[in-house]
């Protein structure tokens, strides 16, 4: 019977509140405001949210000497191979393209999403950037956005400069 009644109140109305312990739960905050209850449920919602850290500038070494410098040790030729593999997809080479040319030198994945596959996939493939040690992210609220630090240009660049070059 009281769980009857509860549906035929209005819950626009902020009339009195009733007796403590004679509403049912949540009851209470169904009589707010509409703005005021959306709130409180995203605060709730996004209030264990992570905040990835981001790597400082110049805190990503570089993977390996240049190519021509000397021969790769087993260490440095996994660590490439990993890098290479991950730029071994066009659609996660255009995703760190559109993350390295992209204005302010981060990107939302709002912005960079549109490269002809779904959003899992893009989500996926942005994984597979980061767990290379290309892209690194930080989680704003809903959106997810995305950085090539120019460390890891630079590293990249120098792997594939010649020693004389670098000397």
């Amino acid at each position: 019977m009281r769980a009857a009644s509860f549906h035929h109140r209005s819950h626009t109305s902020a009339g009195p509140l009733p007796r403590p312990g004679s509403e049912l739960p949540g009851e209470r905050l169904l009589r707010q405001p509409l703005a005021l209850w959306f709130d409180m449920c995203q605060h709730r919602c996004m209030s264990n949210a992570k905040v990835l850290p981001l790597l400082e500038t110049g805190s990503v070494e570089p993977c390996c000497p240049p190519l021509t410098e000397r021969p790769f040790t087993a260490e440095e030729a996994e660590r490439a191979a990993r890098m290479f593999k991950a730029l071994g997809d066009p659609v996660r080479l255009r995703l760190f393209s559109a993350v390295a040319s992209h204005p302010g030198e981060e990107a939302c994945v709002c912005d960079i999403s549109d490269v002809g596959v779904s959003q899992p996939t893009v989500s996926h493939h942005l994984k597979k950037l980061r767990e290379a040690g290309l892209l690194t992210s930080e989680r704003r609220g809903t959106w997810v956005y995305y950085r090539v630090e120019s460390s890891v240009l630079a590293a990249m660049s120098r792997l594939l400069t010649s020693a004389s070059a670098v000397a």
